[in-house]
């Protein structure tokens, strides 16, 4: 259903730098420059990221990737970490999502909630 999704972030540079890290493990990585703009995707450019347009505070955005396998969320969330982010859930199965939900969740560098998750047993 969705083509493409943009968030808006204070620094592009500096959470190009953050997202290069956390979704190469999921398999995806930078993929397109636009202007300003950064796209990444594993085969085209479905998350972009794009300069914030004023100074009011953002509201919070929940992005979930998926990831290959539980080894790829592990990767993610220690990718995370090692970037500087906060984080918000290790690694872990999430059974009131359902049995085989296994879920990461972080604080990327805006304060948005970026999440890996892999459905698979």
């Amino acid at each position: 259903m969705l083509d493409h999704i943009a968030i808006q972030v204070r620094d592009v540079a500096a959470s190009a730098r953050f997202y290069e890290a956390v979704l190469a493990p999921l398999g995806g990585k930078r993929t397109k420059e636009f202007g300003e703009n950064i796209g990444f995707g594993t085969t085209g450019h479905v998350f972009w990221l794009v300069p914030a347009t004023d100074e009011a505070s953002a509201r919070e955005v929940h992005l979930a990737f998926t990831g290959p396998d539980r080894a790829a969320v592990d990767a993610f969330h220690a990718a995370a970490v090692a970037a500087g982010a906060e984080s918000l859930h290790t690694p872990q199965v999430w059974p009131a999502y359902h049995a085989s939900y296994y879920g990461a969740f972080v604080r990327d560098p805006d304060g948005n909630n970026i999440e890996a998750v892999c459905h698979t047993p």
